[in-house]
Formats: C-alpha cells, structure tokens, sequence
C-alpha cells in the first residue's frame, strides 16, 4: 500500500481543528458553495482534495485571490466561516502565533 491508499481523516479530526492546508482548501470551498458546510472530507483520497483545491483555486482566480474582492455575501459567509474555525482551533490548543514565527 503506498500514499495513493491514505485517506483523509476530516477536518474535523484533522491537526488543530482542521488548521491545515488540507483543512484550508475545505474552509474555502465551502465559503464558495463548492461543498456543503457539513461535508468534512473524511474518507477522501489524495486525488479527490487534489481536485477540490483546482476548484477552490479557479474559484479565488475570479477575485483576484483577495478576500476584499468578494461580493459581500460571499465575504461574510468566508469571514464567517475562518472564525469558526479560529475558535474551534483554539479550543483544540491551536496557538496561531507558533505557525509562522518557529524559525
């Protein structure tokens, strides 16, 4: 069995509450009507998030990849989305301040 087998846990049982990459791309998608803001992912194949994060990508292409350039409803249904998942993060013991300052 190589990585080609390796499923996606959720986001929900991902590191830190979803604070992923992974976890990100499904944030996304979901803030975009791509998936339903209950589909976790768990049980997806490399294959499969692969292909979500090209929709997500074409998605954020319309809008020159900046949140200020979404439609409003689309803005706050994103903002809306990332807090949520701060939270959740956060009670899970994610510190956003050991992400990118660990160098």
């Amino acid at each position: 069995m190589g990585n080609s087998d390796k499923r996606y846990v959720g986001i929900h049982q991902d590191l830190y509450g979803g604070m992923t990459d992974t976890g990100k791309i499904i944030r996304e998608a979901w803030a975009f009507g791509i998936l339903p803001e209950d589909e976790t992912c768990e049980g997806w194949t490399a294959q499969g998030l692969e292909s979500l994060w090209q929709q997500v990508q074409a998605e954020w292409e319309k809008y020159g990849y900046r949140v200020a350039n979404l439609p409003p409803e689309l803005q706050a249904r994103y903002l809306r989305i990332q807090e949520e998942a701060v939270q959740r993060a956060r009670a899970a013991g994610w510190n956003p301040s050991l992400d990118d300052e660990d160098e």
